[in-house]
């Protein structure tokens, strides 16, 4: 063990109060080219790492220092405990300063791990790969994790709010949406975005630090996501729009759109259904893999019953429940002009895809007073997820109190019949 270095000024609370206020640190050396610094602050000090290299001084922010809380060894460190966490930094620096193990790992090798670790636990890789892919490989890939700093990792994250959406473009090529910053909620949008991406980046460094492959998850833990910027507002159709969008359907993807409405399924899930998923004892749909990694099982009422019961007749236990005319699979992107021009021909204002008909499967149930917990079983979702998307269309104590007691001041009904004052 090192020896503890002991210094009068530093070595207690009682001592360092003694200290002028300073934005200067006082240095106390405890190895060649190594010292521990104090820098006393109004409010408390912090302690700070300082080694001299080759080519010049490297400095770290250890944690704050025992001046008002008592130290944990953590976040709040006294002297002593500065002195060991400011050793392993040095051993740490000095091998990258050499390129000795972990000084090679770099944001490559996280995200590689990463992936692999989301594969084989079964857990959903696709969306994930594709973010990666797409947004961090090109800015941090080839980086030392260990050279990261929270601001070049905060400047990616503003960046990436001032960049348009990108759209579907040939292999190699990123194209962008010209005219997405014409969009309701512009800003919003884009900085939800950027949370999700800043998320995909964070989770891959965290995995790599709970697996002691780098020493300090300092640089990424001090970003921070934009607040406020995930409460979207729910598109759903409403009852009339289900029974005209559904009309306006070809025949054979008409199956599918019924399918998604009745399930809350999502289409990848849809399309994958086989007859010995359907369960006509207990009135079930089995989904093996969803995307969470999870299976679970989705509940029929009487017309959800009706529907699967006539699809399956004829076909074979493992054949799939949903196929094109020909008996080809239904691929990836198949269904989207489908829907977007049975939307047009339904009248429905608007672009609909399978999210909307999955939250319309959801919001239908909530406003008929279904449990949360119920419906995120449905779905395959967290209860939290539920509440945050779906918990203002549940039917509510302050909802009904304030119907029931708002009186009538009788101008709902009034007429644009106004006369001029002045007549």
């Amino acid at each position: 063990m090192a020896r503890r270095i002991q210094n009068i000024k530093l070595d207690t609370r009682t001592a360092r109060q003694k200290l002028e206020q300073n934005k200067n640190p006082y240095w106390v050396r405890i190895d060649r080219n190594a010292h521990v610094g104090y820098r006393k602050g109004a409010k408390g000090g912090t302690w700070i790492a300082r080694l001299r290299l080759d080519n010049g001084f490297k400095m770290e922010s250890l944690g704050t220092a025992d001046d008002i809380r008592d130290a944990d060894g953590v976040d709040v460190l006294d002297f002593f405990q500065a002195q060991e966490k400011a050793r392993e930094w040095y051993e740490q620096a000095t091998r990258i300063e050499k390129g000795m193990g972990v000084a090679k790992y770099t944001v490559n090798d996280a995200l590689d791990e990463y992936m692999d670790y989301l594969e084989n636990h079964g857990k959903s890789a696709q969306r994930v790969r594709y973010t990666i892919d797409a947004y961090i490989r090109s800015e941090f890939g080839p980086i030392i994790v260990t050279e990261l700093t929270s601001k070049k990792i905060s400047d990616w994250h503003k960046r990436l709010t001032e960049e348009k959406p990108r759209k579907r473009a040939k292999a190699g090529k990123v194209a962008f949406k010209e005219d997405a910053d014409k969009q309701d909620d512009y800003i919003r949008k884009r900085r939800n975005s950027a949370n999700r991406i800043l998320t995909s980046l964070k989770a891959a460094l965290n995995r790599a630090y709970y697996e002691g492959k780098v020493p300090s998850d300092d640089a990424w833990r001090r970003v921070k996501p934009y607040k406020n910027v995930d409460a979207a507002r729910i598109d759903y159709l409403q009852i009339g729009e289900c029974g005209r969008l559904v009309n306006a359907c070809e025949p054979n993807f008409r199956r599918v759109v019924q399918a998604a409405l009745l399930t809350g399924c999502r289409y990848g899930e849809i399309v994958k259904m086989r007859v010995s998923h359907f369960n006509s004892d207990s009135g079930t749909i089995y989904i093996p893999e969803s995307k969470t990694g999870k299976p679970r099982h989705i509940v029929l009422d009487d017309h959800g019953y009706r529907f699967f019961d006539r699809q399956i007749i004829g076909k074979n236990t493992n054949d799939l429940i949903f196929t094109h005319e020909n008996g080809d699979v239904w691929a990836k992107s198949h269904q989207t002009r489908r829907l977007d021009d049975a939307a047009i021909r339904a009248r429905i204002g608007r672009k609909i895809n399978f999210y909307i008909l999955r939250h319309t499967h959801a919001s239908q149930l909530v406003q008929r007073g279904t449990p949360l917990p119920v419906i995120a079983a449905q779905l395959g979702n967290s209860v939290r997820i539920c509440e945050k998307h779906y918990a203002h269309l549940s039917p509510s104590y302050i909802a009904d109190t304030i119907r029931a007691n708002m009186p009538d001041m009788g101008i709902s009904d009034v007429e644009d019949n106004v006369v001029s004052m002045g007549r």
